[in-house]
């Protein structure tokens, strides 16, 4: 396998050290090495940074992007003045049921590109936009053709053509089993609306049973008990965080639940943000992701999520970036994505900045020059 030597990199940001400065690292599909840029190492090829910031390649863990159609005029409504209730993702599902397998995967593509332009190198995404045993399998198959971060979400809403106790049992049952070969995760959005605290145990029981492993969107509209649930079941991530009461600060504090913060969903509904301060004062573990999809939150850029948990969140640029990649990686209990310790997969982005605080402090800008994801330029 050929080596590439990255050198002359000005700020290098790894989460296993302290930043680096004037700083050298030599990659494979792997990182080999790292150290000083003033250090001899020979490798096949090689590429000069020229004195920019390289930090690793974003872990954007909630994104939605197995759909057809948009919501634009839903997102005018609301920025006239209508309150966003979760309503529209049934519009969606028409949309979907009606695409074909094509449609579908073009759009995936489309905005799986955008995601990695924009420096994102491991996604996850969901199903829920199908809400039938046949559009729910298919949308996994399709999903699972660009990410092994699957997550079954049959439990989005109920679909208006089912009553909701059959819903439920379709979820936990039958569409449970065709999904489950093309799924990692089980997901459910416990909310007013949506799923109520006992449907969600029992569709994340159900997947457990299948396999699969836990993830929750929990308290994006009002407080609930979608997070102590989470924590019960010792789900890998609670998504949104949005209403959080003391006790599920302090939950999540003494878990290993990570805290997925998802910035563009406020932005884009005009609701409060989360308050990342809280959950890391109080020691809870905080991520950040796009939440990607055509209704609430139609961003792929996790920069952009970035300078929103920084602006409007409480975050330091440092913490705000450890959260948007380590942070990432930790909300799909994946080791080997996120940083740029030695061992760790070569996924690394390459600013047109001396500095990964330039992501914060220059919002809206293309500031990602190139990118690597396993050892390969893809930009």
């Amino acid at each position: 396998m050929r080596s590439l030597l990255i050198t002359n990199i000005g700020e290098l940001t790894t989460h296993s050290d302290s930043v680096l400065t004037d700083a050298a690292m030599i990659v494979t599909d792997r990182v080999e090495w790292v150290g000083s840029a003033s250090s001899p190492h020979a490798a096949d090829e090689v590429f000069d940074a020229q004195g920019a910031a390289v930090l690793p390649g974003f872990v954007d863990s909630h994104a939605h992007l197995v759909f057809a159609g948009d919501r634009a005029a839903e997102f005018a409504a609301r920025m006239a003045g209508e309150p966003y209730t979760g309503g529209g993702i049934r519009t969606t599902m028409a949309a979907t049921r009606a695409a074909s397998d094509a449609v579908l995967r073009s759009n995936v593509e489309r905005l799986v590109d955008e995601m990695r332009r924009q420096g994102t190198t491991t996604v996850e995404i969901k199903s829920g936009y199908g809400l039938s045993v046949l559009d729910e399998s298919r949308s996994l198959r399709v999903a699972s053709e660009f990410t092994t971060e699957t997550t079954f979400l049959g439990a989005h809403v109920v679909p208006p053509d089912v009553p909701r106790d059959s819903y439920v049992e379709l979820v936990a049952g039958e569409m449970l089993r065709a999904c489950a070969p093309h799924a990692k995760w089980v997901d459910v959005f416990c909310e007013r609306g949506a799923f109520d605290v006992d449907e969600a145990r029992t569709v994340l029981a159900a997947g457990m049973a299948e396999g699969l492993l836990p993830r929750i969107h929990a308290n994006q509209l009002t407080e609930g008990g979608g997070v102590r649930l989470a924590v019960e079941l010792d789900a890998a991530s609670a998504d949104h965080c949005t209403h959080l009461s003391d006790s599920d600060v302090d939950a999540l504090a003494s878990s290993q639940t990570v805290a997925t913060l998802l910035p563009g969903a406020e932005f884009s509904t005009r609701s409060p943000y989360p308050d990342a301060r809280r959950l890391l004062d109080a020691g809870a573990t905080v991520s950040l992701a796009t939440d990607c999809n055509p209704g609430s939150s139609y961003t792929s850029s996790m920069p952009f999520c970035i300078a929103l948990a920084v602006r409007d969140m409480r975050m330091t640029p440092a913490e705000a970036i450890w959260a948007a990649t380590a942070g990432g990686a930790r909300a799909l209990r994946r080791s080997d994505v996120g940083h740029l310790g030695i061992g760790a997969y070569a996924d690394l982005m390459v600013l047109d900045a001396p500095s990964s605080v330039h992501l914060a402090y220059r919002p809206g800008v293309p500031l990602v020059r190139k990118v690597l994801h396993k050892g390969v330029w893809v930009r």
